[in-house]
């Protein structure tokens, strides 16, 4: 029995031994390929830190809005006769745009015109009458109001006629017109519209804390999607003297030139406009910065031993500008650090620098898309 028991605990610690052999050779055998395997090298790109003028500037979306633009519509009733214009083409200030039937208020008018040359011819003869005092004097006034009174009645037809011709009230451009030849429309429709392009104003709001660094005259640049390629030039022309008090903003309008047309009411621009004097700084390229909850970290590239490597370093930012973000501490001009390839990258690790031009990441100060 006793026999029995200690073979069973000679092949159990045989077991175990062989099991924790295997264990520690195979530990060994693995850390000994780790500290003799060859060091991986990252390939990144770089740049230098480098020093920079910025001009401080404000920046805010807005929305065009037509100097001048309106919807005309008509005063009276009556059956469209005429429409002197193309849908979108320019029309002309005082350019006929919609006709109503006036046949039956002509007639009337006629009539009118008839009804006050007797009038005055009646006031005519009873002043020649009244010189001879062969008339009195509550005759002849009676004679010359009914006179008056007829031309009053003359001149309400003339209105009500030129009431049923529409005319474009400024130079612009006609809209797509609601209704059509022949229709009959109910005083106040909406007929068509009409804008002008030049010049435009652009509404946007700032921050009051802004109020005193601009004024009217102030000088103003303004992009916009649908021509990303050109900046626009304008200057601040009015100021709403209020400030919202639910945003703490103010209105600020700016007036643009906007000769060729190319910027529309209802669009929307990117409002940029410079104050104070420009500030020298540091810039790096955006992609160059870890932005973390800890800090904003770069990799900066030393080298070793023939070795780049790359380090750590926690850095502090300010203002960005397209491409750029301002670098306000933990760089020096002409430091170096890595521009992309960032996730792959641990501290201390080595890293081979990329000269092709194709995979540099931008770092464009008012970088524009591409159009295709």
């Amino acid at each position: 029995m006793r026999l029995r028991m200690f073979l069973m605990l000679l092949v159990t610690g045989l077991v175990f031994g062989l099991i924790f052999g295997y264990k520690a050779i195979g530990n060994y055998f693995m850390n000994d390929f780790f500290d003799n395997m060859p060091e991986t090298t990252a390939t990144i790109t770089a740049t230098e830190v480098v020093r920079d003028e910025w001009s401080q500037t404000l920046t805010s979306v807005g929305n065009f809005v037509a100097v001048d633009g309106t919807t005309l519509s008509n005063q009276v009733a009556g059956v469209i006769t005429h429409i002197g214009f193309k849908n979108g083409e320019p029309v002309e200030r005082g350019q006929v745009l919609f006709t109503l039937d006036t046949d039956v208020d002509e007639a009337e008018l006629e009539r009118l015109e008839v009804a006050l040359r007797i009038a005055q011819t009646e006031a005519q003869r009873l002043e020649r009458l009244q010189a001879s005092q062969n008339v009195s004097e509550s005759d002849l006034d009676r004679a010359r109001s009914e006179v008056a009174q007829a031309q009053a009645m003359v001149r309400t037809k003339e209105a009500l006629i030129r009431q049923k011709t529409i005319r474009a009230p400024f130079d612009g451009f006609a809209g797509l017109r609601a209704v059509n030849l022949g229709q009959f429309v109910q005083p106040g429709t909406s007929l068509v519209s009409v804008t002008s392009f030049s010049p435009i104003f652009i509404n946007f709001s700032l921050p009051e804390q802004h109020l005193s660094r601009i004024q009217p005259g102030h000088a103003i640049a303004v992009t916009v999607d649908a021509q990303p390629e050109q900046s626009f030039s304008g200057e601040v022309t009015a100021i709403e003297p209020r400030i919202h008090e639910s945003t703490r903003t103010i209105e600020v309008q700016a007036t643009l030139a906007n000769e060729d047309g190319l910027l529309r009411p209802g669009m929307f621009g990117r409002v940029r406009m410079s104050y104070g004097e420009p500030r020298t700084i540091n810039v790096i390229p955006r992609t160059a910065v870890q932005f973390n909850p800890f800090g904003n970290v770069v990799y900066m590239v030393t080298e070793e031993d023939g070795t780049k490597r790359v380090r750590q370093r926690l850095i502090r930012t300010g203002q960005t500008r397209g491409d750029l973000i301002e670098v306000t501490e933990g760089l020096e001009p002409g430091d170096i650090i890595a521009t992309s390839g960032l996730l792959k990258l641990r501290n201390n690790s080595a890293v081979t620098i990329s000269e092709d031009d194709d995979v540099q990441p931008p770092a464009e100060q008012d970088p524009q898309p591409i159009n295709r």
